[in-house]
């Protein structure tokens, strides 16, 4: 018994020298050179995974040393944790305190934790560590289709026109909407350089107005909604065709033609993706189209060409032309070009609305009203082509003097723009507008256009 507590007694005073001198030559922090916490990493809160065996006993490295007692500290603690480079034992800290933990961001007037997610317009952002003691909100960077900063351009400063935030297009990247509200692809070198139709007649005759709704109300086709489809090449084809079917026919030709029609059966991959304005003209001279009722739009190019391009119309379930020169579906003739602003005045007012291709910059998309002009606040990401219809003209003025505009339909529903118009600088070709300016005849009848013709 007496041996046991020797033993015990003995055991004691030795584990208390070891555990004195580890701790003098711990202190000595020179003398323990190494990498410890380097490839640890500092850690928040106290975990021995943080932590490296020294001495007999443990070293961390986390804030937690940062205390008045250091003994369990790594002696590369400060250098790595801290920046601090040190040959000699630091001192003990008498005043400092744990730094505070910044554990969220605040991102427009809100807080948001780490790891906190939120999606900002068309971006989706988190609230992550970005450095020592330092978090931030990270944002996607996508480019959105309504931009505040165009908004707030537009709005602040006389520019002829207004910008507004749709709620269509909110959340919308301007990718999406370059690719799926637009649609048209720029005409080819050999289709550009066509030579437009010369024109002679006097000047005079054109009026400071005109507009092709309010002159044939009942023939201009209405506005129209593309939706998520690039179909404007399309859709613009078919709004054309139609209005000059009613017009050139007096009447008896009052039509709404299917652009889906032209959508789906053009064979080569085009559709929503986009597409040529000299195919569907070509298609339209020479297979013809279906009415809407017949063919009816869907905005989506996967919708099966279910009108068969040969063969009786009636075949196919659909009520074929009543006064066409040939049975079957509705042609037109070759498409001509107009070459300047007033062949287009004039071709408007003889025989109804054009087809025109424009350069959409990101602003366009947020045109509410007034006279649109493309301004620097459109930063020069993505463009596009989107093809439109002049219906008339006119001048007014406006901050900026006498100011001469086309009026013209778009394909984005009555709810954006002028109830689904806008106007745009005349004269100046503002955004290649005048630059590309298309026509057809209708095929209908000879004997209607001189009034020869028995109903």
């Amino acid at each position: 018994m007496r041996n046991s507590q020797l033993l015990w007694h003995s055991a004691l005073l030795l584990l208390g020298y070891l555990t004195l001198a580890s701790l003098q030559v711990y202190d000595d922090m020179s003398d323990l050179r190494g990498s410890y916490c380097e490839y640890i990493g500092c850690c928040q809160n106290r975990k021995d995974t943080c932590s490296k065996p020294i001495i007999g006993t443990l070293c961390y490295c986390d804030d937690f040393c940062n205390r008045t007692d250091v003994h369990d500290c790594c002696p590369d603690y400060w250098s790595v944790c801290w920046g601090l480079e040190i040959t000699t034992p630091l001192p003990p800290p008498t005043t400092r305190r744990p730094p505070e933990q910044i554990t969220s961001c605040t991102f427009k007037n809100r807080v948001y934790f780490v790891n906190q997610t939120t999606r900002d317009n068309c971006k989706n952002c988190r609230c992550v560590p970005t450095g020592v003691q330092k978090v931030e909100m990270m944002c996607d960077p996508d480019v959105c289709l309504i931009d505040d900063e165009i908004l707030y351009a537009v709005n602040a400063e006389s520019h002829g026109w207004t910008a507004s935030n749709y709620s269509k297009f909110w959340g919308e990247t301007l990718e999406r909407g370059v690719k799926y509200r637009l649609g048209t692809l720029q005409p080819k070198k050999d289709v550009i350089r066509m030579n437009p139709v010369k024109r002679y007649y006097d000047p005079a005759m054109l009026p400071t107005h005109f507009d092709s709704a309010s002159e044939w109300p009942r023939y201009v086709t209405g506005i129209q909604d593309q939706e998520w489809c690039g179909s404007s090449w399309a859709i613009s084809t078919a709004a054309v065709a139609s209005d000059r079917y009613g017009i050139i026919s007096k009447g008896r030709e009052e039509v709404q033609l299917s652009a889906q029609n032209i959508l789906s059966c053009i064979t080569r991959p085009t559709g929503c993706e986009g597409g040529r304005l000299d195919r569907a003209w070509t298609f339209v001279r020479k297979y013809g189209v279906v009415d809407e009722d017949c063919f009816p739009y869907t905005g989506n190019n996967n919708t099966i060409c279910s009108i068969r391009r040969f063969g009786p119309l009636r075949a196919s379930g659909c009520t074929p032309p009543r006064y066409s020169e040939r049975t079957g579906r509705y042609k037109v003739g070759p498409a001509y070009r107009l070459g300047n602003e007033t062949d287009i005045m004039y071709e408007i007012m003889r025989s109804g609305p054009v087809q025109a291709t424009l350069r959409v910059y990101h602003d366009f998309f947020s045109y509410k009203g007034g006279i649109y002009r493309h301004i620097g606040a459109s930063l020069p990401h993505l463009q596009g082509y989107h093809s439109v219809r002049i219906v008339g003209w006119g001048e007014e003025f406006t901050p900026l003097g006498l100011t001469k505009y086309w009026k013209v339909a778009n394909s984005w529903g009555t709810d954006w723009g002028e109830n689904g118009y806008f106007r745009i600088l005349r004269g100046v070709s503002e955004c290649d507008i005048e630059s590309f300016v298309l026509a057809v005849w209708s095929e209908v009848d000879r004997r209607i256009l001189t009034n020869s013709y028995t109903i």
